[in-house]
């Protein structure tokens, strides 16, 4: 297999980064409506935007997450501090899509798993939501990757 030109990496990871965002959308819209989750994929499949996401990805992790919802969130309940009911719904769409990265996509980094949902935290949650991302999902990591973690970190040069 032929490695990838520096412009596909880079557009490989802003398909990848779009699904994500595209993802936690979804799992916002089906929080809050509970629709069937192939109606979502659908009605995101026809929104332009979606054009520049990773539309495997997203719909990996749509119906991952949806298909586990009751697992993620007891993996989720005793990290998160207080009630699940009470978390803000893209607070939990993003940690949702965090743990089903840690636990499905072990070929995904978890320092980017954690910087990707950090990174929506701050664009689109409330003003200190992505500090509680970031402690949350790197307890999850500690748990779900400790190998992972416990690896020495490769240094480029």
């Amino acid at each position: 297999m032929a490695a990838l030109s520096r412009q596909d990496q880079h557009r490989q990871i802003h398909a990848r980064q779009a699904a994500r965002r595209r993802a936690m959308q979804a799992l916002y819209s089906w929080q809050l409506t509970r629709d069937h989750p192939k109606n979502i994929l659908a009605s995101f499949r026809e929104d332009e935007e979606h054009a520049n996401a990773d539309a495997e990805y997203f719909r990996e992790i749509l119906m991952g997450v949806t298909s586990k919802a009751a697992a993620f969130d007891e993996m989720l309940a005793p990290v998160v501090g207080r009630p699940l009911e009470q978390l803000d719904p893209i607070e939990h769409a993003l940690l949702w899509v965090g743990a089903w990265e840690l636990a499905e996509r072990l070929d995904v980094p978890y320092r980017v798993v954690i910087n990707e949902a950090v990174g929506l935290a701050k664009k689109y949650g409330a003003e200190q939501s992505h500090r509680f991302i970031n402690g949350v999902l790197d307890t999850l990591a500690r748990q779900l990757r400790s190998a992972e973690r416990a690896a020495p970190r490769r240094t480029s040069g």
